[in-house]
């Protein structure tokens, strides 16, 4: 049985009334249920959306959302990057439902269940679909792979510096800084 997103909003409110709160998605006509992210990994889409937004809304370049801002991709399914951005000028206003865009950025960050090959196939499905750059961030590994479409991937380490100038141009992010610190309470 191939579904829809409107069958997905009806078991989504089915579930919303039974004070049931799920993460779903529709990919290939099929509902899937998103598990929670583990703490690192949900501090890490914390910290990359902080600064996302301290460029972004300075400067009025687009919108920055998490994993609950739900796309309807060209295809028929919806997803949810953990976090995504949109160029101002594709989405001057925030629709109150569902966005029917693909952003020009998504990232996944990848949770200590998660495996990275769905990760990837996500980020490669999102390219196919028009979007500009898809990063994949590994928490485990403290590696950031960074996607475009018809070009080699780019790892980056602890001592390299993100950049995504084809869409946020003089933006730049040690990849250090992703990381959750770790607090040395002795030395307070």
């Amino acid at each position: 049985m191939y579904l829809t997103i409107e069958d997905l909003e009806k078991v989504q409110t089915q579930l919303t009334e039974a004070h049931l709160d799920y993460r779903l998605e529709l990919v290939n006509g099929e509902i899937k249920i998103m598990g929670l992210s583990d703490y690192i990994s949900e501090e890490i889409i914390a910290r990359l959306i902080f600064f996302l937004q301290m460029w972004v809304i300075p400067r009025k370049l687009g919108r920055v959302t998490g994993s609950s801002a739900g796309f309807r991709m060209p295809n028929g399914d919806l997803l949810g990057p953990d976090v995504s951005f949109v160029r101002a000028e594709r989405m001057s206003r925030s629709p109150r439902s569902f966005a029917q865009i693909v952003p020009d950025l998504v990232v996944e960050v990848r949770s200590a269940t998660d495996n990275i090959k769905p990760l990837r196939e996500k980020i490669e499905m999102f390219l196919l679909l028009g979007s500009q750059v898809g990063i994949l961030i590994d928490p485990k590994n403290f590696k950031v792979i960074v996607y475009r479409p018809n070009d080699q991937l780019v790892e980056l380490d602890n001592q390299d510096i993100l950049t995504i100038p084809e869409i946020l141009p003089g933006w730049e992010l040690s990849i250090s800084e992703l990381w959750p610190p770790v607090f040395d309470l002795e030395e307070n």
